[in-house]
C-alpha cells in the first residue's frame, strides 16, 4: 500500500535532531529512514519532501529503532493515521467516528441550534474554542481531527475535510460555499494512491465564497483568499491573493485587532 500524508519537513534536515530524541547515531538513523523509503513505510514525493504512510502499522513494525522512529513521524501530524482493520478495538472506535460524522452530515447539521451541532462535534473529538461556530448545512470529515480556535466562523455549506488534519486560528472568517479539501490521488500510480497532506489557517484570514483550499495548504496569518480562488501551497501573511494559481493581489495591514463576531454557544434557530 501507499496511501500517504505529507510530512510537511525534510525528514534528511531533521536526521541530526531526530537521531538524539531516539537515542541512536546520525548513521543508525540514516540507515532507518533508507529502509522505511525501501518499504513503503516513508515516501519522497519530490526531493526534500516526504510523506508517512497513512496506515497505522507502527505496531506490525518489527526492528525497535525504526517502529520508534515511525512513531515519532506520527506524532508530528496533526491527525490520526487510520487504523489497520481488523478485529481490534481501533478499527471499532474508527468505525464508531465514521458514524458520529455522517450522523453530523445528514441530520445534526441542519438543526438549527448553535448548542446543538457543537456540542456533536466537540463529542466527536473535535476541538471548538470559544465563541467560534459552525453554520447549519456545512459538513466536516474527519471530527476528531478538526480544530477551531477561538472568535472563529464557518458559513452555511461548506465542507471541513480534517482527515489529514484541519487547524484553524483565532478570529478566522470562512465564508459560505467553502470546500476545505485534505486529500487527493497520485494521478501517476495506477492503483490511484490516496495522498493527502495537513492544512492550517492561521490567525485573522479570510476565505470569499466558493474558494478551494487544497491539501498541503498553509494561509498565513491574515492573508485573504478572494472568491472563488483555488489554493494548493503557502500564502504568506497578510496577502490578498485571487484568480487562477492564487495570484497576489494586495496586501493587508500587519496590526489587525478584531473579533469576527460568532453566535454564542446559546444562540438558537442558527
Amino acid at each position: 500500500m501507499k496511501h500517504r500524508i505529507g510530512l510537511g519537513f525534510n525528514v534528511r534536515e531533521q536526521q541530526s535532531e531526530h537521531a538524539a530524541q531516539l537515542g541512536c547515531t546520525d548513521e543508525e538513523l540514516g540507515f532507518a529512514i533508507d529502509y522505511m523509503l525501501a518499504n513503503d513505510l516513508l515516501f519522497e514525493d519530490k526531493p526534500g519532501e516526504f510523506s508517512l504512510l497513512s496506515i497505522d502499522v507502527e505496531s506490525k513494525i518489527e526492528q525497535p529503532l525504526i517502529r520508534r522512529l515511525f512513531a515519532l513521524y506520527k506524532k508530528k501530524l496533526p491527525t490520526r493515521l487510520v487504523p489497520l482493520y481488523g478485529k481490534n478495538l481501533q478499527t471499532l472506535q474508527d468505525r464508531w467516528l465514521r458514524a458520529w460524522e455522517q450522523a453530523y452530515n445528514i441530520l445534526i447539521n441542519k438543526i438549527p441550534s448553535h448548542h446543538v451541532r457543537i456540542w456533536w462535534l466537540r463529542a466527536g473529538g473535535a476541538k471548538i474554542g470559544k465563541g467560534s461556530s459552525v453554520w447549519r448545512n456545512t459538513e466536516v470529515l474527519g471530527v476528531e481531527n478538526l480544530v477551531i480556535g477561538n472568535d472563529s466562523v464557518v458559513a452555511w455549506h461548506c465542507l471541513l475535510d480534517a482527515r489529514a488534519g484541519l487547524v484553524i486560528g483565532d478570529h478566522v472568517a470562512i465564508a459560505s460555499y467553502v470546500h476545505i479539501i485534505a486529500g487527493s490521488h497520485d494521478l501517476q500510480a495506477p492503483e490511484f494512491w490516496s495522498v493527502s497532506a495537513p492544512i492550517y489557517i492561521e490567525d485573522y484570514v479570510w476565505v470569499a465564497s466558493r474558494a478551494l483550499i487544497g491539501h498541503g495548504s498553509r494561509l498565513g496569518r491574515g492573508c485573504v483568499v478572494t472568491a472563488c480562488t483555488v489554493v494548493a501551497k503557502e500564502i504568506l501573511p497578510y496577502k490578498i491573493v485571487g484568480g487562477s494559481g492564487a495570484k497576489p493581489m494586495g496586501e493587508r495591514p500587519h496590526d489587525l485587532n478584531y473579533r469576527v463576531g460568532g453566535k454564542g454557544l446559546f444562540t438558537l434557530f442558527h
